[in-house]
């Protein structure tokens, strides 16, 4: 059988509202989230028995614990397939960047493994599946932009006409030669202040506001409360922001729990200038791309 090769891409939280911390130790959150177009390659080639992984990303943990072989394991259980398979995957999506790497791996190796096994698992079965392995995994399946519950594992697409004011929007992401750690992150949520929270009618609030509001552009949407803690520690976030607020008048924010950021870029968005500086600020090692929501 030729090799399945599928893209994977990366994901920006355009809404995120972390709403308490859960008796099991996750959080519970309101959130809006869109692939993007730019991602990461994996290519599906079977094998008589086992699973293995190649990556270009000499950094990527590529050990049992890596997000695609637990999606390989977990469908080999599900369905019974006692086939294998060898992963490469070509990664471009930073580590420890908030941009749902690894859960879209994880999405697209089901997705890879199902096609290849003749397709044993319906589209609930697999989001079951992917939901248990990661909070981001769902919402991969969807293919354009969703509202997220519970950790992220209740996912529903955005109502249609809401929808369409963000496909296809130009953005810009942007990450620093630095990562923040996720579960570092939900820590210090949960230490915090008073108020380090969203109560969640207020975010469901805010949201339908958002939605219900017809011509509200993109921008007007964008918020996340895991700015503070990030912002408190990696000051190189707040100051970048507040300068390409200032010199380019745009809506930049975090996405997820960082450390990329996005902003929407207009059609006359000087990109050569605001990646320019970027660069300036953070240097030669920062990531920079331009593309589209999808």
């Amino acid at each position: 059988m030729n090799p399945v090769i599928l893209q994977s891409p990366a994901k920006l939280n355009l809404f995120l509202a972390i709403t308490g911390r859960r008796a099991d130790g996750f959080h519970d959150l309101v959130s809006v989230a869109a692939p993007v177009e730019f991602g990461d390659t994996l290519k599906v080639e079977t094998r008589a028995e086992g699973f293995s992984l190649e990556c270009d990303e000499p950094t990527l943990e590529i050990d049992e614990t890596n997000l695609v072989l637990r999606a390989a394991r977990a469908f080999a259980e599900a369905t019974g397939w006692k086939g294998g398979a060898h992963f490469s995957l070509e990664k471009r999506i930073p580590l420890g960047a908030g941009l749902g790497g690894g859960s879209s791996n994880a999405t697209t190796a089901l997705l890879a493994l199902n096609q290849i096994a003749g397709c044993p698992l319906a589209g609930e079965e697999l989001l079951r599946i992917a939901a248990k392995l990661g909070s981001d995994c769902a919402m991969f399946f969807q293919g354009g932009p969703v509202v997220m519950r519970g950790r992220g594992e209740h996912v529903q697409p955005l109502p249609p006409q809401a929808a369409d004011r963000l496909r296809g929007r130009r953005v810009l992401i942007f990450k620093p030669a630095f990562g923040i750690n996720t579960a570092w992150a939900y820590r210090m949520m949960a230490a915090g202040a008073p108020g380090s929270y969203l109560p969640a009618i207020e975010a469901e609030t805010r949201l339908e506001a958002w939605i219900d509001h017809a011509t509200a552009p993109g921008e007007e949407l964008l918020w996340n409360n895991m700015e503070a803690p990030a912002f408190t520690k990696y000051i190189a976030l707040p100051v970048i922001l507040e300068r390409l607020r200032d010199e380019f008048d745009l809506a930049p924010r975090m996405s997820g729990s960082g450390s990329a950021c996005f902003a929407f870029l207009p059609d006359n968005a000087p990109v050569a200038a605001i990646t320019a500086r970027i660069r300036e600020l953070w240097g030669g090692t920062v990531f920079v791309t331009e593309t589209r929501l999808s």
